[in-house]
């Protein structure tokens, strides 16, 4: 839990500063997975195939023509022995509530650790 704890708090400061869309990203509060926070990754998820999320925090939002949401997500491929990762996990929600993947961004455990040159 140290570790997610530590990745999350890595890239919280880079999901608040990121470039990817228009807008500036506010930084979560609170990472805590609220009712309505799950309510729009579950919108965003229902029709995913071949890899399972499973949302640790909620990372932040932007404002734009609805709202960006940005979740750090344990992942996992539908395939016998797959090895779960950590990703970034990209949601736009429409202003009629609607939710869609807009991208994901896995995260390197062993870069995040590696010394400064």
């Amino acid at each position: 839990m140290c570790l997610a704890l530590a990745v999350m708090m890595a890239v919280c400061a880079a999901c608040a500063s990121a470039d990817i869309l228009y807008g500036g990203w506010q930084a979560a509060e609170s990472p805590e997975l609220t009712e309505e926070r799950t309510a729009v990754f579950e919108t965003a998820i229902k029709d995913l195939v071949g890899v399972n999320y499973v949302p640790v925090a909620y990372l932040g939002s932007q404002v734009v023509a609805g709202t960006n949401h940005c979740f750090l997500c344990k992942a996992t491929v539908v395939y016998p022995n797959a090895v779960p990762s950590y990703t970034l996990v990209y949601f736009h929600e429409d202003l009629e509530g609607n939710a869609t993947i807009m991208q994901s961004t896995d995260i390197d455990i062993a870069a995040l650790s590696a010394p400064a040159e």
